[in-house]
């Protein structure tokens, strides 16, 4: 997947410490930039890293980009959508790059325990390499310590679990950031903005709009843009009174709210507030209080090593009883054979109700 050597080269780039690149004569080297796909990645994550640079590349008509994939092991590796990627290197070889990409989705617990991974993520930002986490590849950025003090945009799905683990990183809900050789992105589309963002900052603004152009993509959103949490961000914006019964049931997972306290702090009867719930989740406001908390204990168990008894009470379960019956009805296993964020666990379904129409305040 490297992009075709060009005969006649036109402007190129040069590093500077900070890796701010200025355009300059062709004598100057390719960016080598070292992509580490992890088993189960996304490749519209892969796709949408390369094709920005690749665009540049052909624009300028030289090499201003150069990307080399990687595997642990050297061999391909797939894909979460079952599609596999041909590693041209391993993490044993020992190349040092400019910039190095981690990319993973799942099972990112069992990747973190790879000693070998740890090093080479080490000795590449040692080396200075710039370090960039798209997905959870930020959380291996994490376990092998090199994230410490710098600010890291995770998904929201996965960002209670990674603040839990990593305290020492500044986690937040942004699309993503851009540190001093540093950076990471939630995933998803946001890569886009993350890569021409950046191309902007490596070879000005000219290139990066031309590139954008060519994708179709009109607005480049800013990396401290906050990440939509879909329907239960609108029913917080637009649902009134019933948004912020809300507000209180996510603020008290630990120690749950009764339904007449909710009702009585949002001033509107348990009947009211009942049928606005029904209305527009088709849950009770007790059912749809039960799936945040179980939200906040399927999360904690699949992205941390908190114990079942840490998780449940951090979910306020006061029985492990109590929360292992209530868990195993929405998930059908037990709490303690969810402990893995893979392909084959189960999943958190958002309470998306059958209400499509704008809510009313």
């Amino acid at each position: 997947m490297q992009p075709a050597p060009i005969a006649e080269p036109g402007a190129t780039m040069k590093r500077s410490e900070t890796l701010d690149l200025q355009w300059q004569g062709p004598a100057s080297p390719p960016l080598r930039i070292g992509i580490l796909l992890l088993p189960s990645f996304s490749n519209f994550g892969l796709a949408s890293l390369i094709e920005p640079l690749s665009i540049a590349n052909w624009l300028a008509q030289c090499n201003l980009f150069q990307w080399t994939l990687l595997s642990v092991d050297g061999q391909p590796v797939p894909a979460s959508n079952g599609l596999l990627a041909g590693a041209q290197a391993g993490i044993g070889e020992h190349s040092e790059f400019d910039a190095c990409v981690v990319i993973a989705s799942f099972d990112v617990h069992r990747h973190a325990r790879n000693p070998a991974l740890k090093a080479w993520i080490k000795r590449q930002a040692a080396f200075g390499a710039v370090m960039v986490g798209i997905e959870t590849g930020t959380e291996l950025l994490a376990a092998a310590g090199v994230l410490d003090g710098h600010p890291a945009a995770v998904h929201w799905d996965n960002l209670q679990g990674f603040q839990e683990s990593y305290p020492r990183v500044q986690a937040c809900a942004q699309l993503y950031s851009l540190g001093r050789k540093r950076l990471t992105c939630a995933g998803a589309t946001a890569v886009l903005d993350m890569v021409l963002s950046w191309l902007d900052r490596l070879a000005g603004g000219n290139l990066a709009r031309e590139v954008a152009m060519h994708m179709l993509i009109e607005q480049v959103r800013e990396p401290q843009v906050q990440q939509a949490e879909g329907y239960r961000r609108n029913l917080h914006a637009q649902a009134g009174k019933m948004g912020r019964a809300i507000e209180l049931m996510e603020q008290h997972l630990e120690e749950p709210l009764s339904c007449e306290a909710i009702a009585e702090r949002v001033a509107l009867s348990r009947r009211q507030l009942e049928r606005q719930f029904m209305q527009h989740t088709g849950l009770t406001p007790l059912k749809y209080y039960l799936s945040l908390r179980l939200a906040r204990a399927h999360n904690l168990l699949q992205q941390t090593r908190m114990s079942v008894a840490q998780v449940a009470a951090s979910a306020g379960f006061g029985s492990l009883e109590h929360f292992s019956r209530a868990y195993r009805a929405k998930f059908g296993c037990a709490p303690s054979n969810d402990r893995s964020q893979s392909l084959s666990a189960p999943v958190m379904r958002q309470p998306l109700g059958h209400d499509r129409q704008p809510l009313a305040i």
